[in-house]
Order: structure tokens, then C-alpha cells, then sequence
């Protein structure tokens, strides 16, 4: 058994797309405001959601990315569907249908929250994924600290994201032991119960803490040695904004808020 390649592999995609020749803070501004603007979208106005996710479609053309690539990560929305499901059963309204021996009823306007919440999710998402699939980790870090996001802040990003892949390493090495140590044979299935498993599983989950704690101590002191200060550097050369940069921006902006005055009349 080992981690999934999407987890311990970089999301960045390079490709020689228009959104890739973009400025990075061009970008996270796009899709800031796309998160915004999609939550102000009323529910169940599905003309308005179709014109966002043409926008959205737009992006994800110009991106040039896999369709695998935003499929995978569609399933990130799963979990706002599972904490808004229980909408359908206590959002009042209009009937639709009695859950059997149970007495719970599901009403119409329950429905057109939970699918609403799905939309809205989903686009977030996919915006969310051209954004990292486009852009390079260390431009998008950069450009936090260029568009003025707090040094500590930027910082605890990028130090985050980068230590999420050693986490994911030292994860997959003691996965690959623990298969080791677990072979079957003649047949016979290895380990005992379900519940020696889950305890095995915990003292992995405390094992990695504790690991992975010491780690980080360890690599603060060695980049604390190599003189850091807190601010980010990065070997590439910071580059101006073009026109091409500034239309993107101002058509982003322009689309997504005509969405929203249309949408809020």
C-alpha cells in the first residue's frame, strides 16, 4: 500500500498556456474574486450559475490543463455536500417526499440549497485548480508577499505547503515497512482483527507526529544556519505586469461582477 501520487506529487502543471504566461498575483486576485463573487449568487438561480461556469469554462480552457486533472479534485467538494445534506431534511417548504419509517420529509427548497452549495463549491474548486495548476508554488508565495499579505503569514504558507510533501514521504516509507512486515502466507490473510489494525494505524498516526515534529525542528535550525530571516527568496527574477496581465485582470473582474449585479437585480 502506498500514498496516491496526487498527494506526495506537485500540482503545478507546465504547460505553454496563456494563464501560465500570466503574472501570478494576477491569478490569485482572479480567483479570490471568484470565490467571493460565486458565494453572493442567490440559490437556485441556475441562469447565473450556467454564466459562471462558462467563465469558469473559459479559464479552465485558456489553462490548457488535463480534464483528469480537475477531475480528481472535484471530489474536494464533497465534504460541504455531506454537511449541507442534512438541509434537504430541515429546510422548510414545498413536500417532495417522506423518508419511510423514519418520518423525515424533503422538501423542494432543501433540494435547490444542497444543489446550490454543490455549484458553488465546485466552481470555487475549479478556479482553485487553475490557480495552483498554472501557477508555479514559489511565484504564488511571492506573490503574497508582493501584494502586501503579512510576512509571518506568507511565510507559515509556504513553509506549510512545503512540509506537507515531507510529511507525505515519511508517510509513504513507513506505509512500505509496515507492508514489509505484513507478508501472507500459504495463503492466509496477515494481522488479526479490525480493531489491532486500527491500533497499529494509531501508533503510525503517533509515530508520524512525533517524527515529524523533530523533523521540523531540525530543518528550522538548518535554515536558520543558512541565514533566514522570514522573508521569501526566490532564484527566479520578479517580473513586471504587461498589458496582457492588466486585460485579464479587468475582464476577470468586469465578468464576475456583472455575474453578481445581474444575479443580486
Amino acid at each position: 500500500m502506498s500514498l496516491p501520487d496526487w498527494l506526495t506529487a506537485e500540482r503545478y502543471q507546465a504547460r505553454a498556456s496563456f494563464l501560465h504566461r500570466r503574472d501570478a498575483r494576477i491569478k490569485l486576485v482572479v480567483t479570490v474574486a471568484a470565490a467571493f463573487a460565486v458565494t453572493l449568487v442567490p440559490e437556485g438561480s441556475w441562469p447565473v450559475f450556467g454564466a459562471f461556469a462558462a467563465v469558469v469554462g473559459v479559464f479552465i480552457t485558456l489553462s490548457r490543463l488535463p480534464p483528469g486533472f480537475f477531475v480528481r479534485r472535484v471530489g474536494l467538494a464533497l465534504p460541504f455536500i455531506a454537511a449541507a445534506l442534512p438541509l434537504v431534511f430541515t429546510r422548510s417548504g414545498v413536500t417532495l417526499l417522506t423518508v419511510p419509517f423514519m418520518g423525515w420529509t424533503a422538501s423542494s427548497e432543501g433540494f435547490v440549497a444542497v444543489a446550490s452549495i454543490l455549484l458553488k463549491s465546485t466552481l470555487a474548486i475549479l478556479m482553485a485548480t487553475v490557480l495552483v495548476g498554472t501557477t508555479r508554488p514559489n511565484d504564488l508565495l511571492r506573490a503574497l508577499d508582493r501584494l502586501r499579505i503579512p510576512r509571518l503569514l506568507a511565510s507559515t504558507i509556504m513553509l506549510m505547503y512545503r512540509y506537507l510533501f515531507v510529511i507525505a514521504a515519511e508517510g509513504q516509507r513507513m506505509l512500505r515497512a509496515r507492508d514489509s512486515r505484513s507478508a501472507r502466507l500459504h495463503g492466509y490473510r496477515s494481522g488479526r482483527s479490525a480493531g489491532w489494525r486500527a491500533g497499529i494505524l494509531g501508533r503510525m498516526v503517533g509515530s508520524l507526529f512525533l517524527r515529524s515534529f523533530e523533523r521540523s525542528e531540525r530543518v528550522y535550525l538548518a535554515m536558520a544556519a543558512r541565514g533566514y530571516d522570514g522573508s521569501i527568496r526566490t532564484v527566479r527574477p520578479e517580473r513586471s505586469m504587461d498589458v496582457c496581465d492588466w486585460a485579464t485582470l479587468l475582464a476577470a473582474v468586469c465578468a464576475f461582477a456583472g455575474i453578481v449585479f445581474y444575479a443580486l437585480l
